[in-house]
């Protein structure tokens, strides 16, 4: 297991790149916890597969250093890194049985005999695969065939870090809800320092400890699943976060007073005069659908039931703002305004959180 350090890291894959616009990897310094559960988040092309190949030494980046537990291996080949990765789609061995496939990287580093059949053991009861143990790989099924490249990048105890690129794209809902369940536990069980990269937001808040949201080729946020809800720290990690995501509304902001298109509401923490572009984000779940003079003047468009709360998707002067009420709530006819909870209400400039006066 090791500490993982990015020091003034980027990468492009332009020959000569002129500024920051050709980095698909924007510059990051960052520090990652021995031992720790990582998910890199976000959508196709925001640079997450490129930061996992650079960690594993399967790209050397254009600047900076990459470093394990303070050595600097960014030179250095995979092998030397003593890491395991499994990609997004499964990379097995034809030839050779489901059990040979799970013991080649044992009988690979020369382990014991005993050793790795208990090992191979405890990883096919952990993967669903103990009845096929004796089957070529050859013909299997696509997200069998991936079991196995998991079950392979699980088996050894002793690597500095566990990397998986998207690795359940290929396998059926309920399988990855199990295998999901299983990294949590291996994690718990081992300790080993885990980096998971997927676009699927509940992929990423089940399976980590921290999450790291990118976007456009740099980390936006890292934090918490309660963090990244709570207190976005950028626009995009407000809207990638949740279902439905955070409302974000253009506003002027005014120490504990914001203006939404002439109607004003209270912030409840002052912020002072904010400039830029200022917006205002509010999740749903801080968000009521009522009646009378008090709030934001609105019109719904459509209630949507979907088993544990409503959806209530209404119009603010073009703008759609979601509103999430309880299952069982009715929706007056008369419903036509929408009032914020204050605790809930982030604001913006330039798509970065205003922190409010006296937040520590």
């Amino acid at each position: 297991m090791a500490k993982i350090t990015l020091d003034n890291l980027a990468h492009s894959y332009l020959p000569n790149p002129k500024g920051e616009q050709d980095y698909a990897l924007k510059e990051l310094n960052h520090d990652w916890v021995d031992g720790e559960a990582y998910a890199l988040l976000g959508s196709s092309g925001c640079g997450k597969s490129t930061l996992l190949n650079i960690i594993s030494g399967l790209l050397h980046p254009s600047q900076g250093r990459i470093l394990f537990d303070d050595k600097d291996v960014t030179h250095a080949p995979t092998t030397e890194r003593n890491i395991a990765q499994v990609f997004q789609f499964p990379v097995v061995y034809d030839t050779m049985t489901v059990r040979d496939n799970l013991a080649f990287p044992l009988r690979n580093r020369g382990a014991d005999a005993a050793y790795v059949r208990d090992r191979v053991q405890q990883i096919a009861q952990m993967i669903g695969m103990e009845e096929m143990l004796n089957r070529k790989a050859r013909g299997l099924t696509a997200d069998a065939k991936q079991k196995i490249s998991l079950g392979r990048g699980m088996v050894r105890e002793d690597v500095n870090a566990l990397l998986f690129d998207e690795p359940l794209t290929v396998i059926d809902p309920h399988m990855k809800w199990e295998l999901r369940t299983q990294l949590k536990s291996l994690h718990h069980e081992f300790g080993h320092t885990m980096i998971y990269v997927t676009h699927d937001q509940t992929e990423a808040l089940t399976f980590a400890d921290k999450v790291v949201v990118m976007y456009d080729g740099r980390v936006v946020q890292m934090g918490t699943p309660q963090e990244l809800f709570e207190r976005p720290e950028h626009t995009f990690v407000g809207y990638f976060i949740g279902s439905p995501g955070m409302n974000v509304l253009d506003a002027t902001v005014s120490g504990d007073k914001a203006v939404l298109n002439g109607t004003e509401i209270a912030l409840g923490q002052g912020f002072g005069a904010v400039s830029g572009k200022v917006e205002l984000g509010v999740r749903p779940e801080f968000t009521t659908l009522t009646s009378g003079d008090t709030g934001l003047p609105v019109t719904v468009k459509r209630v949507e039931d979907v088993g544990r709360h409503k959806i209530v998707r209404a119009d603010f002067n073009g703008t759609e703002i979601n509103v999430i009420a309880e299952e069982g709530s009715s929706i007056s006819p008369d419903a036509n305004r929408i009032v914020f909870d204050p605790a809930g209400i982030n604001i913006y400039a330039d798509s970065w959180r205003v922190a409010p006066a006296g937040e520590k």
